[in-house]
């Protein structure tokens, strides 16, 4: 049941603290979607000129994939300071840093201006935007979770729909500009301006993010602050750690799959580049509405329901992705991207927000969290790299074998669920770690003492 007797005050900070996440998580995401939608579609041609177009997309794509192994580093470094100092300074922080490295993409040459250190000057800002998008989800998820008395999955959930709604925003300003400017002028200088435009952004979205207060989660453990929170839980929770990575491989393979690979894979198999950046940002405004939707759910059924239903599906829809994009059919290949991304990931995805958050105790939950769902980020940065190279291994085809992979990492979320407890009513305010999940309740099993 709701709390009723909640201090309007309270309330207020709640919707505060859940807009803010759900704002930063926008911004933050508009940028580093916008590296994807970028590389899967314009990077090859703009700092990989020299190579040929299978061999450039590749290209492209690794250094997509950096900011995905640099995000645990930011896990880690804002998830420590996060622990011991609190939440909101490090998401003011995490916002800055994605601002500023996205802003100076947009002024970057291109590599016929500079030759080889323009893309290793992509790497290098490539990797700033990987520590920043590391260090702000799991900020933002305890923001909404740790001010939220009822319905955690619901409120994180919005963090999570930051995400797919942040992608609406990259690709209509990659689109929107392309159509403005034309083709050639796109090319030459036209792709700056959205990534410029994260300036912009960032104001808005610091301006809201300093009027949220700290959470009264964190205030109420400031006397059990840990000195080295991710001891605690590489000591305390590796088990935890390590199944809650099992289950969000999944929904990142499947993630990166449908919003970057899947664009290369469309525009490679003949559709104009502005078709399948439209089925994309369909997909992804539908996104939203499932990840919160399906978020909501889980609160009423459990975590572990949700994620399980959305795993099973996912590894049979696979098989079906890419004959679908194959077809030649611009309404099949809308379709293929908005059942998934739209209807089957949120079910793997959205829940995973209040998951990662419930798993780990205040004194290490910005860190256990962050560790968990980064590292299980790099399914969406290097599964992109990973097919691209099976393609070309196949002379641009494999597909089959790419949709077993995928299928295989949502039986590996499958077993990992189940192994793991019910988190949905546990106690985020509880110092201790509860025990080990039963088998078939999956709810925690009675303490021996």
């Amino acid at each position: 049941m709701a709390n009723m007797s909640a201090a309007p005050h309270d309330q207020t900070q709640l919707r505060r603290a859940v807009a803010s996440s759900f704002l930063g998580s926008t911004i933050e995401f508009y940028d580093f979607l916008l590296y994807a939608t970028a590389s899967a579609v314009l990077f090859n041609k703009i700092f990989f000129s020299n190579l040929d177009p299978l061999a450039a997309t590749a290209a492209s794509f690794g250094t997509f994939a950096t900011g995905y192994l640099a995000r645990p580093l930011g896990g880690i470094v804002f998830g420590h300071f996060g622990d011991r100092l609190g939440r909101k300074r490090m998401l003011v922080l995490t916002m800055v840093l994605m601002g500023v490295a996205s802003f100076l993409i947009g002024l970057l040459p291109t590599y016929d201006q500079i030759g080889s250190l323009a893309p290793i000057a992509l790497i290098v800002l490539r990797v700033v935007q990987g520590i920043a998008v590391g260090g702000e989800w799991g900020g933002a998820v305890l923001m909404s979770t740790e001010h939220a008395t009822t319905r955690r999955g619901l409120w994180a959930g919005f963090t999570n729909a930051g995400a797919p709604f942040g992608m609406v925003l990259s690709t209509v300003a990659l689109s929107g500009t392309a159509a403005v400017v034309g083709e050639e002028a796109f090319l030459n200088w036209g792709w700056r301006v959205p990534f410029l435009i994260s300036i912009v952004l960032l104001a808005i979205g610091l301006f809201v993010r300093l009027k949220v207060e700290e959470t009264p989660v964190f205030n109420a453990a400031r006397h059990q602050v840990s000195r080295l929170p991710l001891l605690d839980v590489l000591r305390g929770q590796p088990r935890t750690l390590l199944l809650g990575v099992g289950i969000g491989l999944a929904s990142f393979v499947a993630q990166g799959t449908l919003t970057t690979f899947v664009i290369a894979y469309g525009v490679q198999a003949g559709f104009p580049r502005q078709t399948v950046l439209n089925g994309l940002t369909l997909s992804s405004a539908l996104a939203v509405i499932g990840i919160i939707g399906w978020s909501a759910v889980s609160d009423r059924l459990g975590r572990r329901p949700v994620v399980i239903t959305g795993a099973l599906i996912m590894a049979v829809y696979v098989f079906a992705l890419f004959p679908m994009v194959d077809s030649g059919n611009a309404a099949v290949l809308v379709l293929a991207l908005v059942v998934g991304q739209a209807v089957i990931h949120p079910l793997m995805h959205g829940p995973l927000a209040a998951l990662y958050a419930e798993l780990f105790t205040t004194r290490s939950r910005y860190t256990g969290a962050s560790l968990g769902y980064q590292i299980s980020g790099l399914g969406a940065g290097l599964a992109p790299l990973l097919f691209a190279q099976i393609q070309v291994m196949n002379g641009g085809g494999g597909t089959i074998v790419i949709s077993a992979i995928i299928a295989g990492f949502c039986l590996l979320a499958v077993v990992c669920t189940l192994a793991l407890r019910e988190t949905s009513r546990d106690d985020l305010t509880s110092a201790t770690v509860p025990a080990p999940a039963d088998s078939v309740t999956g709810r925690a099993k009675p303490s021996a003492t």
